[in-house]
């Protein structure tokens, strides 16, 4: 039974098939679905918001942790020099499809498109993790490179929401971003006295940095990315990525192993929520962002890591050129965070519903990575 339930979690099988259920239900049903996910649920809240704002705060915390413990001696982004090249590489994974967009745009495009230029920015972090497992095998050090590198692109995406396709009813509101910082000191003070619980690290620092996230209009779901890298953690890395040292009691390593099945497994909820896009007519928007994703995420994470490794600071071991290419590849993967973005670029329904098919046949880009992987012999590490 444990088997059973690590392959599905292994596979991501319930992400996928909550994508899969989200797709069916959102062309047979679309009244039914939407009205799903708007309804209230628990209280006042829907089950849109108890995923996206509440349960996603769990996914991209376990990221962190992921993020933290590479950077540990040992780890796979150890020195920290390590981390400067894949935060370069986040910059030309979203300068890279910006250009290319409105270079396309002004091509065969109009100006009525130019608003979408920020739906290729970011990278679906969920599916890019499946799809970096299956390319490169759950040990191997591109992982950690492509979880530090989509949390980051993430964070600009959000912010591109947040600064150029503002809800005027709810306007940037950065003075509660010192709720944030407060958090953030919160569990630096917690640090300090060696507390031998995560617990209150997430309900004061992280609340206090979830509130600030969302009264400030800025997704809340990173609000754990700035509180576990204070959670205590051993002096150095001496497992893998993924696996669990039964030796390793820090308040760090008991989060992740905690909650990580809940998350896995969790992910369904992500794709119901998110998945959900109505197949629409094929357009020029389709095919500005499907591009901008494919070429400008490939090309601009591709060249901005050679241009790192060159200017001194070194790829992980193990990533060398045809791994790099491969991880802008995946990084292409935009999927639900560009189908989210898109609903706010346009308002006309065909455009809209014509950028979404871009974002959704994204996912070829996984197909594409893992295709490539076996055509390069790419050496997996499991």
């Amino acid at each position: 039974m444990k088997k059973r339930i690590n392959l599905l979690r292994e596979f991501s099988v319930p992400l996928l098939f909550g994508v899969v259920v989200a797709l069916i239900w959102a062309n047979l049903v679309p009244e039914g679905y939407q009205q799903f996910l708007q309804a209230p649920l628990l209280g006042s809240l829907s089950f849109h918001f108890l995923t996206n704002e509440l349960f996603m705060v769990l996914f991209f915390g376990m990221a962190a942790a992921e993020i933290t413990q590479s950077c540990l001696p040992g780890g796979d982004l150890h020195p920290l020099r390590k981390a400067v090249n894949p935060l370069l590489s986040t910059l030309g994974g979203v300068v890279g499809p910006v250009l290319v967009y409105l270079g396309l745009n002004a091509l065969i495009g109009s100006p009525s498109l130019r608003g979408g230029w920020g739906i290729p920015t970011a990278t679906d972090i969920a599916l890019a993790w499946l799809v970096a497992s299956l390319v490169f095998g759950r040990r191997h050090p591109a992982i950690s490179f492509l979880l530090l590198l989509a949390i980051a692109d993430d964070a600009i995406g959000l912010a591109i929401i947040a600064v150029f396709y503002p809800d005027p009813s709810h306007p940037l509101a950065p003075q509660w971003l010192g709720l944030t910082l407060a958090g953030m000191l919160v569990a630096f003070l917690l640090r300090r006295n060696k507390g031998i619980s995560y617990w209150p690290f997430l309900l004061l620092g992280g609340g206090l940095s979830w509130l600030g996230l969302f009264k400030a209009h800025i997704h809340p779901a990173l609000a754990l990315v700035f509180i576990v890298p204070f959670l205590p953690h051993p002096p150095s890395e001496h497992k893998h990525l993924f696996e669990d040292d039964p030796c390793d009691m820090t308040p760090l390593a008991r989060f992740e192993h905690e909650w990580k099945v809940l998350v896995d497994f969790g992910l369904f909820m992500f794709g119901l929520a998110n998945a959900g896009v109505e197949f629409a007519a094929i357009g020029v928007p389709t095919w500005l962002v499907l591009s901008a994703l494919v070429i400008g995420k490939t090309g601009g994470i591709f060249s901005m890591g050679l241009l790192g490794k060159r200017l001194g600071y070194p790829l992980p071991l193990h990533v060398g050129k045809k791994e790099l290419l491969l991880i802008g590849l995946i990084a292409g993967l935009g999927l639900t965070v560009a189908l989210f973005v898109a609903g706010e670029a346009f308002t006309d329904p065909l455009i809209q519903g014509a950028a979404k098919m871009g974002a959704l046949l994204s996912a070829g880009c996984g197909i594409l990575a893992i295709i490539a992987g076996r055509l390069m012999q790419v050496r997996r590490r499991v």
